[in-house]
């Protein structure tokens, strides 16, 4: 079964992380299917970049988020669509 979970990155006490499609039996730093964010919590204001489009495609796909990536794709809800002109 496929998660979309966080994979710790950075040094010691100055934690990043990517956000990552990845078999859930599978360690958190293994290798990932792909990369789909990033999550820096120690920035002020904390930096979230997130692909949508790709997240969107894995959930239709059957890949479950964790509890703290439906947190954040929560409260960083996507930007509206900019009307042609």
């Amino acid at each position: 079964m496929l998660m979309i979970r966080l994979a710790r990155f950075g040094a010691k006490k100055k934690p990043s992380y990517r956000v990552v499609v990845i078999e859930k039996e599978r360690a958190r730093d293994s290798s990932a299917v792909e990369v789909v964010g990033h999550y820096i919590p120690v920035t002020q204001p904390p930096v979230v970049d997130l692909k949508r489009d790709r997240i969107e495609y894995w959930i239709k796909a059957g890949a479950k988020p964790s509890d703290t990536v439906a947190r954040l794709l929560k409260q960083n809800p996507a930007p509206a669509e900019q009307p042609a002109a």
